[in-house]
């Protein structure tokens, strides 16, 4: 099929999603990474896992603005901040489709991507101390929260992971597939599932990673939508077509979220409202997030972030890179009208957990007025006028991006681990 996008940028095509679009992943070895990827013995504390923040209760999100990660407890909405120093900087973004082979560049910032830079297949934080043997840009993306202080790897002082993440950012890796190997279960597991393993010691993070992975990349796809549906000739609703029609054609959004999984994998500044404790950096310890400039160094880069995947959007709120938006309708209204919807932002808007001691913190980088002024002058979307009944319309085409067995995963979540430890 084929839309005019009205943009000066030629004809969009929309091509149906099949099977053959996605990597290749070993049953068995998605067996391992779905009892991994809820396992806590992967986190420093062995109190936080992969499917905390990322939970098929929540479709594969958290439900937050910006997540409570190591030392929370619970999930969604009702995780207790607890023990912890800060809040995840970003919200924790939905793993619908990442396993589909046009994805090549991965985080809200991009600072990993395909790349054949180190040689070992990925542009990454571990540059070369990326182990190599990765099956594909999950099974990379995988290992970078077991390093990350706030979200697996807990404080320094803590725990050997902790400790060893701070030396070197690969220094932890060893220390996470050796517990993995400490457990029987798990090495007979590995043993029938991987041809690389013929012994305990030869499960390393490599196979930890690639186990993840295969789990990842079969678990969250989804392409059986309405939208899916329409590609093969039966219609949309009435709303949802309008709203097509703006998607693709007055309303510009395509010129973004474009392609089978519509983003075109690049960076663009929205405008966001700015809040929580920024992703500061070593040589910047202001509660700012720059966005891609954080990996770059180009201020050419700064505040521009990745552009979100919308195939099951409407599971996945809030909305924006650090969840600014409660509803699909506040995130069309501000893609409208950017400026005035930043002005009339509030910060109740944000889906926060109560934390008394962070209230100093999480909207003080609304106060410095300079700081606001620089990220309003960063805009790459540009004003549309819609009417109520015109957003409405775009929400019911958003909503007809879900897929029909979107809550009926394949494996689902595990009742148990082979840690023993707590299933989220």
């Amino acid at each position: 099929m084929i839309f005019l996008c009205f943009l000066g940028l030629g004809a969009a095509q929309a091509d149906p999603i099949t099977l053959d679009d996605f990597v290749d992943a070993d049953p068995a070895q998605a067996r391992i990474g779905q009892l991994l990827f809820y396992d806590k013995i992967l986190s420093g504390n062995r109190n936080i896992s992969c499917g905390t923040c990322h939970h098929h209760d929540l479709a594969g999100g958290d439900g937050l603005s910006l997540g409570i990660g190591e030392g929370g407890i619970g999930l969604g909405e009702e995780r207790f901040v607890g023990d912890i120093r800060k809040r995840i900087p970003r919200n924790a973004p939905g793993l619908w489709n990442i396993g589909h082979n046009s994805v090549d560049v991965l985080f809200h910032d991009g600072r990993l991507e395909v790349s054949d830079q180190f040689g070992n297949g990925f542009d990454s934080p571990a540059e070369e101390w990326l182990p190599h043997g990765l099956d594909n840009i999950v099974a990379a993306q995988a290992l970078f929260p077991l390093t990350a202080q706030f979200e697996m790897a807990g404080n320094p002082g803590e725990n050997d992971i902790a400790g060893a993440t701070h030396d070197r950012i690969d220094a932890a890796w060893p220390i996470v597939a050796a517990r993995v190997r400490a457990n029987e279960t798990y090495v007979n597991l590995f043993l029938e599932a991987f041809d690389t393993v013929e012994e305990p010691l030869d499960i390393s993070i490599v196979e930890v990673g690639n186990a993840l992975a295969a789990f990842i990349t079969t678990e969250w796809r989804s392409y059986d939508s309405p939208y899916d549906a329409w590609l093969t000739g039966t219609p949309l609703p009435e709303s949802a077509e309008r709203g097509r029609a703006l998607f693709f054609g007055e309303a510009r959004c395509a010129s973004c979220h474009s392609g089978p999984l519509f983003t075109d994998q690049s960076f663009h500044a929205l405008g966001l409202p700015a809040f929580g404790p920024g992703r500061t950096r070593t040589f910047d310890k202001m509660p700012r997030d720059v966005g891609r400039m954080g990996e770059t160094d180009l201020l050419s880069d700064a505040y521009r972030f990745r552009t979100p995947s919308l195939r099951n959007v409407a599971l996945t709120a809030p909305y924006g890179h650090n969840g600014a938006y409660p509803t699909l309708a506040d995130m069309i209204r501000h893609h409208a009208d950017p400026v005035s919807t930043r002005a009339a932002w509030t910060t109740d808007m944000a889906a926060l957990p109560n934390a008394p001691r962070f209230r100093g913190v999480d909207f003080a980088i609304r106060q410095d007025t300079r700081e606001m002024a620089r990220q309003a002058a960063v805009l790459d979307i540009h004003p549309v006028a819609l009417s109520d009944a015109e957003v409405a319309d775009l929400e019911a085409f958003l909503n007809a991006l879900t897929g029909a067995t979107a809550d009926d995963r394949p494996m689902g979540r595990p009742d148990s681990v082979p840690s023993g430890l707590p299933v989220d």
